[in-house]
């Protein structure tokens, strides 16, 4: 049975993006690179209507969490935070269980970190702990795949909304939101016209104007940068929505030939002292007539 357009109410979603602390579902977890703070920048973007929504590199899922779509199509390269994921969809409650008696607190942090658990829920509710008390929510691993983030002494004992965490689970519970980890390409094998594709890749902005493929390399290759603008032409053209977000570097723009271009600017949130973090530019790349963009 064909599943009906979701309609997007951009007035409602904008009055959603601009309380990302308190709109519910909204992520669970801290990750580099979310667009929780700047989705109110990409609403009016987005086509009034579409099909499956397809995010292929998910992170927190600030996007997602907002749209609400009855219908996706979304994953991730990084297992762990696949599997969390899952597991608060499979049965919230007992990473609830497993999470309430966690608190951050550096010995328990550090034995946490070098003992993680098998169990599945258990192993998720450590995840969460470990993001909400790690450095700024930083996810690294060694070379033998072991999270080896240092502990982030937060300044209160907070480490996940209940009720949110129970929204979250019922979004993804959804019959048919797919969840899988997987490579960007296999993803977007599944987008079909008029869906809406999601695209924000890694990236880092620091060096916007000098150097941005090399210093890019380890996290998200420029050859990985050309694969994905190519997919992403091509969906453009065959009448899938895209809108990518990505750093502001003429490299890049000049990919997304006959894609809109938005400019953003805010604040850097790598350092851990607001005093110490830049104002940096990234841009949003849009297909041309999904939104209202200009």
């Amino acid at each position: 049975m064909e599943t009906r357009a979701h309609s997007v109410d951009q007035i409602e979603l904008l009055s959603r993006a601009k309380r990302p602390n308190s709109c519910t579902p909204r992520p669970f977890l801290r990750w580099a690179g979310s667009k929780r703070l700047l989705s109110k920048h990409i609403v009016d973007l987005l086509p009034g209507r579409f099909g499956t929504y397809i995010e292929p590199f998910f992170g927190s899922g600030a996007l997602f969490f907002l749209l609400q779509p009855r219908k996706a199509v979304i994953s991730d390269s990084c297992s762990e935070l696949v599997e969390t994921h899952k597991a608060v969809r499979d049965n919230v409650s007992s990473v609830i269980r497993y999470l309430n008696p966690l608190r951050p607190r550096k010995p328990l942090y550090y034995q946490v970190r070098n003992n993680r658990s098998s169990g599945r829920f258990k192993r998720a509710a450590e995840f969460i702990f470990l993001n909400k008390s790690c450095w700024n929510g930083l996810y690294r691993v060694n070379a033998q795949g072991e999270f080896n983030v240092p502990f982030g002494m937060p300044k209160t004992d907070f480490i996940a909304d209940l009720q949110n965490l129970k929204a979250c689970s019922s979004l993804l519970s959804q019959r048919l939101v797919k969840l899988k980890c997987c490579d960007f390409e296999a993803t977007l094998s599944k987008a079909r016209p008029g869906d809406l594709v999601y695209l924000d890749p890694p990236y880092v902005t620091r060096h916007n104007n000098n150097g941005f493929a090399d210093y890019n390399e380890k996290i998200f290759s420029w050859e990985d940068q050309r694969r994905l603008a190519a997919i992403a032409t091509t969906m453009a053209e065959s009448g899938v929505h895209v809108v990518v977000s990505n750093a502001d570097h003429a490299d890049v723009t000049s990919l997304y030939q006959g894609f809109g271009k938005r400019r953003i600017n805010r604040r850097s949130t790598l350092a851990s002292n607001s005093r110490f973090r830049d104002r940096v530019t990234e841009v949003v790349l849009y297909t041309k007539g999904s939104g209202n963009g200009n």
